[in-house]
């Protein structure tokens, strides 16, 4: 009888990384003294007709086969188990470690996970850190203890610019403030070299720390994504280039979606810079996920839903050459290339924004001013003005027409509000996030009734561009 050929197979569409453990079990068992099964290994991912991809799959497969080939039972039905393997059997962590974490959760299993895995709200109970193959086979037969994986800190030691920094703009600090206190979106508009990178750059040292909720949020989109993002309570900044394509931003990629920018800025903001030189069809993409808050990203292997509860802050020139406006440096464009730049900006697009705000270069004596209020300072305000907002259920920037109406409103403001209301460049979209604006503003102040004062600012914030 011929004897059977040594063979080992992974079926189920595994990508090439799947298919190269193959050889990182084989040696992985070998080395961890298990030696490998002789004759025909076939290992079958289901479901067969999902690709799978990555390295995740290393750990689980070692324990299968060890399931399978061992004399003595091996009982790991009770785990949830993701991980890389060493060629020496060692357990290495990867991205897929919190959502396997959650899927065990949910099936009331444990979750074994490489010991140096980071996993947000890990409680140690059901979440076993394991060092090499021999540690899972003595944790799953109770023979040995698993080890504690890391719980991320609270905090993040990453520098972030401080908007002390920023000289003179008193206008534009006050502008980013409230964007930061009601999740406002901000356009800036002005001349290079105004400031208006540096201000987008200081917003993540006025945001308010992420909730643990929202930092496994957060991790899990940039674990979808493969980012490899440190766990972090810091708001995400994202900043993409100008030559984005509409899959970077929104999402997309061949095969299963991958989460974009607007969606891997979640729960922070997404900074477009030159806002003018962003293909206007990749921005126009942008409208239903700034107003919905998520995204619908359809591929015919997939349609995934991704959420983009962003803010979103940009930049841009008001003119090809810059200097429209400027007091210092003529602007060299003609009417007709001006018209064009600025059609490159739908009015839809615009007209999302709850603040467009247009910014001067600053004279040079102002360049000499001292050091404004830190960040720290206005941070303290930012999360005052949020917790009443959070009070109500929501930021000022979800609010609803309705949620808008039920607010209380002096009757002078009513009044001004019915003035805004009837300007002919008004549209119903742009007047009530005048009146998003101005609930921000007076929860800035601790007030719970919107006066004039909050509408005539709001409205001056909402600007003409």
């Amino acid at each position: 009888m011929r004897a059977t050929k040594d063979s080992f197979t992974i079926v189920g569409l595994p990508d090439t990384a799947v298919r190269e453990s193959r050889e990182r079990v084989r040696s992985a068992m070998k080395q961890q003294g298990f030696g490998f099964p002789k004759g025909r290994v076939v290992v079958n991912l289901s479901p067969a007709d999902l690709p799978k991809n990555g390295v995740t799959f290393d750990f689980p497969i070692a324990l299968s086969v060890l399931a399978a080939s061992s004399k003595d039972p091996m009982d790991f039905d009770g785990f949830v188990c993701v991980g890389e393997l060493s060629l020496s059997g060692e357990v290495r962590p990867v991205s897929a470690g919190l959502g396997a974490s959650l899927v065990a959760e949910r099936q009331g299993k444990a979750c074994m996970v490489a010991s140096t895995s980071a996993i947000p709200g890990a409680d140690g109970a059901r979440i076993a850190g394991i060092a090499s193959l021999r540690h899972a086979v003595g944790v799953a037969e109770g023979r040995v203890e698993a080890d504690a994986v890391a719980s991320p800190g609270a905090g993040d030691d990453r520098p972030m610019a401080d908007i002390a920094c920023v000289r003179g703009n008193r206008e534009a600090r006050r502008a980013l403030e409230v964007a930061a206190s009601g999740g406002h979106h901000l356009l800036m508009v002005g001349p290079p070299g105004a400031g208006k990178t540096m201000l987008a750059g200081c917003l993540p040292s006025i945001l308010p720390p992420l909730s643990d909720d929202q930092v496994r949020d957060v991790s899990l989109i940039h674990a979808a994504a493969g980012s490899g993002r440190e766990v972090s309570n810091v708001a995400p900044f994202r900043s993409p280039h100008h030559s984005a394509s509409i899959a970077a931003l929104v999402g997309g990629g061949s095969g299963i979606p991958t989460p974009g920018e607007v969606s891997l800025a979640h729960h922070g903001a997404l900074f477009l810079d030159e806002l003018g030189e962003f293909n206007p069809t990749v921005l126009d993409a942008l409208r239903q996920p700034i107003e919905q808050g998520a995204i619908v990203v359809a591929r015919q292997a997939a349609t995934v839903e991704f959420p983009s509860r962003v803010q979103v802050i940009a930049a841009s020139n008001p003119c090809p050459c810059g200097f429209e406006g400027d007091h210092r440096t003529p602007c060299r464009c003609t009417d007709m290339h001006k018209d064009k730049y600025r059609a490159r900006l739908s009015g839809p697009l615009l007209d999302r924004f709850d603040m467009r705000l247009t910014i001067v270069r600053l004279a040079p004596d102002a360049l000499m001013e001292p050091r404004g209020e830190t960040s720290a300072s206005v941070q303290m305000r930012v999360l005052a003005a949020r917790t009443r907002q959070n009070d109500r259920g929501c930021l000022n920037r979800d609010l609803t027409r309705d949620d808008l109406d039920e607010l209380p409103v002096t009757e002078a403001a009513s009044t001004a509000l019915m003035a805004l209301a009837r300007e002919p460049a008004m549209t119903a979209r742009g007047w009530d996030r005048v009146r998003k604006v101005a609930r921000t503003l007076a929860d800035l102040d601790a007030v719970n009734d919107v006066d004039t004062k909050h509408i005539s600012e709001a409205s001056s914030l909402r600007g003409d561009w």
